[in-house]
């Protein structure tokens, strides 16, 4: 037994079936194609988990400063702009 009733040899003749319908070359292109849309994806959420991670992280480096300290870093980055 295979899938939910489907047996290795019906999972063969509907692979044969699409192999013979949308040929190799086809089949690859589509295989690369979705493998690409699933690297980006994946880069995608883990871009954003960065994103999320450094902005924690920042927001914690500034809860320690006094306000002071805030206002003398403010006008740092106002100098080297």
């Amino acid at each position: 037994m295979g899938f939910g009733g489907i047996s290795i040899w019906q999972l063969l003749i509907v692979a044969l079936i699409i192999v013979l319908l949308f040929g190799t070359k086809k089949l690859r292109g589509l295989g690369g194609d979705l493998g690409s849309a699933v690297k980006g994806f994946k880069k995608a959420v883990t871009d954003e988990e960065n994103k999320a991670d450094e902005q924690k992280k920042i927001e914690k480096d500034d809860a320690s400063f006094t306000s002071a300290e805030k206002a003398e870093v403010k006008d740092d980055k106002k100098a080297e702009k």
